[in-house]
């Protein structure tokens, strides 16, 4: 079955499988009017859900009161956490549910998400006589979904489409220093000299809470003075002569 102007069409947008992975792939925010769009391709939209964590961030209301404006209807949830912090937030029992049941009022099943769960759910639309259509990031999507799907729009094929270019603010890059020693003191930076003149001497830093002792030579032992033998008296120096017999 191909598309016609006349299928009654149902979208189920997976926001934060959507938002995750056009952050982690580009760094940008994901333009859900041009979404809606593709999904719907002129033929008739019985109804547009899109599901949502709420986790208290800052402008989350906005954005959420914004999808309504564009068509859907929100769902949100609050992001569950456990004791020890770890954080669990996602509607795939609540996606798969309402896609159950709503498929005996539509003939397409559109799913934007490239969550590998939803599997067995599409195969079940597909057996109940539902086309199924997967719209999602060919990157970061499951090949068990793909492979199921009746057809798979990549949005990779039109990102200017898709995304809203320069939505997330980029963070300027951080300028690395080499790591400082425990205990040591990183030593000044000195310029180095121009042509003509001398580099100042480099001086040592001094460890932290010491100063540096006067460096003092050793006193070397003198050896003990030798006794010196008396000189013999000098004749006619103050000497008598014997006289003879």
């Amino acid at each position: 079955m191909t598309k016609h102007k006349d299928q009654r069409v149902g979208v189920f947008v997976d926001v934060q499988n959507l938002y995750y992975s056009a952050k982690q792939l580009y760094g940008e925010k994901v333009n859900f009017t041009n979404i809606l769009k593709t999904a719907v391709s002129g033929r008739q939209l019985v109804r547009a859900i899109c599901y949502v964590i709420r986790a208290d961030m800052k402008d989350e209301k906005n954005f959420h009161d914004a999808l309504e404006m564009i068509g859907f209807d929100v769902k949100s949830k609050d992001l569950q956490v456990f004791f020890g912090g770890a954080k669990k937030g996602d509607w795939d029992v609540g996606i798969a549910v309402d896609i159950l049941a709503l498929a005996p009022k539509l003939d397409v099943v559109v799913l934007v998400s490239g969550d590998g769960d939803f599997k067995e759910v599409l195969e079940y639309v597909k057996a109940t006589g539902c086309r199924a259509e997967v719209l999602s990031f060919e990157k970061t999507a499951s090949s068990r979904i793909k492979e199921v799907a009746d057809s798979f729009y990549d949005f990779e094929k039109d990102l200017s489409k898709y995304l809203i270019k320069g939505s997330i603010r980029k963070k300027p890059p951080v300028r690395r220093t080499a790591p400082v020693r425990p205990g040591r003191t990183a030593p000044p930076r000195i310029a180095p000299a121009r042509p003509g003149r001398t580099a100042p001497p480099r001086i040592a830093p001094a460890r932290p809470g010491r100063t540096a002792p006067p460096r003092i030579a050793p006193v070397r032992p003198r050896a003990p003075a030798r006794p010196r033998a008396p000189a013999p008296p000098r004749e006619g120096y103050g000497v008598r002569k014997k006289a003879v017999k």
